[in-house]
């Protein structure tokens, strides 16, 4: 067994291996309690470095996932057996999270517009008050149905093209790899609530009922807030697990 994926950088390579490790631990069938192959065998196993490796140990060892019997090994724990689907806590795109619901969808950008840094946005992002922010909004679409009404503010100075030399259609995320920026986690709050009016009146999406707000800030590997988002998923179209510990 290998990771064969592209690798964009040493932080992509160990949350990559972290999971491989979590599905190892699936496919074998790994009660709690069972005891991890050593780090020789791991690292033969995906054909990856002993520090890349030890990153991805500790990671696991840090939510709980498997722990350290000192002079024995590492082993499994109930953490890393409990079955989520798509939990909560997923760090990715929503373009990607849409695909993994199974849907296909297509992007619709509603604006795309450059502004003043001011309250929520400015906060998020660390910027003065006179900093200027890329400000997008889209539909993220199944068919015609609207799955997800996004807002994004990106600081300009990530982006220095022109708004509209930038195909806004796919990922941000991987927009802002392009650029040399792209985010690898988010610290997020989660709300109930419906669509704000003139967003609904504006785009024709008064039946879009009850939405699941997610107001996210990601970050970059080095910590440095690259976007502020507020993503409205539609509550009828998705559903998110979560483990308690």
């Amino acid at each position: 067994m290998s990771l064969t994926s592209p690798m964009r950088d040493e932080r992509t390579l160990v949350l990559q291996l972290r999971d491989a490790i979590i599905s190892y631990i699936g496919e074998q069938e790994l009660k709690p309690g069972d005891r991890l192959p050593t780090e020789a065998e791991f690292t033969q196993m995906f054909n990856i470095s002993r520090p890349a490796l030890r990153e991805a140990l500790k990671l696991l060892e840090q939510d709980g996932s498997i722990y350290v019997i000192h002079g024995k090994g590492r082993f499994v724990s109930a953490m890393a057996t409990l079955a989520v689907e798509r939990p909560i806590t997923c760090f990715e795109s929503v373009t990607d999270m849409v695909r993994r619901y199974g849907y296909k969808p297509t992007n619709k950008v509603l604006s795309i517009s450059e502004e003043t840094a001011a309250g929520q946005v400015q906060e998020a992002l660390r910027l003065n008050a006179d900093t200027r922010v890329i400000r997008l909004e889209r539909l993220r679409m199944q068919g015609e149905e609207v799955l997800v009404y996004c807002l994004d503010f990106v600081p300009r100075s990530l982006i220095p093209d022109r708004l509209y030399d930038v195909d806004w259609g796919g990922s941000l995320f991987d927009v802002l790899e392009s650029y040399g920026h792209r985010p690898v986690m988010s610290t997020a709050t989660a709300a109930s609530v419906m669509l704000p009016t003139d967003v609904s009146e504006r785009n024709d999406l008064e039946d879009f009922g009850p939405a699941f707000l997610i107001t996210e800030t990601a970050y970059t590997q080095d910590g440095a807030p690259v976007v502020f988002a507020k993503d409205y998923h539609r509550g009828s179209s998705f559903t998110f697990s979560f483990v308690r510990k």
